[in-house]
């Protein structure tokens, strides 16, 4: 298993939890970040990685003073997990989000690559799927979305996810490696369960995410089967919990509140419409954190 990783963007909203998870396993992480994650055990450094020279000289030096103790030269890590990005849109203009992201992205690749890492594990999204941040109501093209859809975002964040996917697709075939893209689904920190209450009672303000999230401790759970998980190649894995984020049964539900999208199987019970079926499957992912642990059911 990998256990000496570099972890871009660790300060954001996902890392920050995933990275402390991580920790608790064994590994030595050094988060590569605009700024540092303040956490105990984390090693940070600060990097532009638009910049393909400071990417290359992250992924190939020493964590901390402890290393010039070896009396080697550093050499590059057992794995690269890639999470930094400009996180959504309409935080930049959209021309800067889709630059920082497919450059920032290549540039990782490409080093570690160069540098002889075998294993990548890069945050792919949701958006991917094209509802999220879509002009005006659109609907998904069917249910349960899985990672052979043909995905279709209108906006410049998930257009970018898109073409990250295809340079980690490249980058794997070229060089013979495993790079596993993620597709990161709304990620719900311990915090935010107070505001499902909310999601229940508004339930269209939930199409977006198509009723799906991942609880950021468990996407600690799910980056940590990637890491250990060799032999794949490259492959698109769906990161989210098992159900979803309704008190109806997913078949139901959907009838309901998405009748213009049909159903490529049946859906089983309450599974999330953004299907993981592939994490549990290939993975072995045991969700911890169901959202019905941490929010009561209204009285009937």
């Amino acid at each position: 298993m990998s256990k000496r990783i570099v972890f871009t963007g660790g300060s954001g909203k996902a890392g920050r939890h995933v990275i402390p998870w991580l920790l608790g396993k064994g590994y030595d992480i050094l988060n590569v970040d605009l700024k540092p994650l303040q956490h105990p055990g984390v090693k940070n450094l600060t990097a532009d990685l638009t910049d393909s020279g400071q990417t290359f000289n992250a992924l190939s030096q020493h964590f901390d003073f402890n290393d010039f103790e070896k009396g080697r030269a550093a050499g590059p890590p057992d794995a690269v997990v890639h999470f930094a990005a400009i996180p959504r849109v309409l935080l930049e203009p959209d021309n800067k989000t889709f630059a920082a992201n497919v450059t920032s992205t290549y540039n990782v690749i490409e080093a570690a690559m160069k540098l002889g890492v075998r294993k990548v594990v890069i945050a792919s999204s949701e958006t991917t799927y094209g509802v999220c941040f879509a002009e005006g109501d659109k609907d998904y093209q069917h249910f349960p979305l899985e990672e052979d859809y043909d995905v279709d975002p209108m906006d410049s964040y998930g257009l970018s996810k898109v073409v990250n996917e295809k340079t980690a697709r490249a980058f794997a075939s070229r060089f013979n490696a495993d790079i596993y893209a993620l597709r990161i689904g709304n990620v719900i920190e311990p915090h935010e369960y107070d505001r499902f209450p909310g999601f229940m009672a508004n339930p269209l303000a939930r199409k977006r995410n198509a009723w799906s999230y991942i609880d950021a401790r468990d996407l600690g759970q799910i980056v940590h089967l990637c890491l250990g998980k060799d032999g794949l190649g490259y492959q698109v894995f769906n990161a989210v919990n098992d159900t979803i984020t309704a008190y109806e049964p997913t078949e139901a539900f959907l009838n309901k509140h998405a009748p213009n999208s049909p159903h490529r199987r049946k859906l089983v019970g309450d599974e999330a419409p953004l299907s993981n079926r592939k994490i549990r499957e290939v993975l072995g992912f045991r969700e911890e954190h169901n959202w019905r642990k941490y929010v009561k059911a209204p009285k009937a």
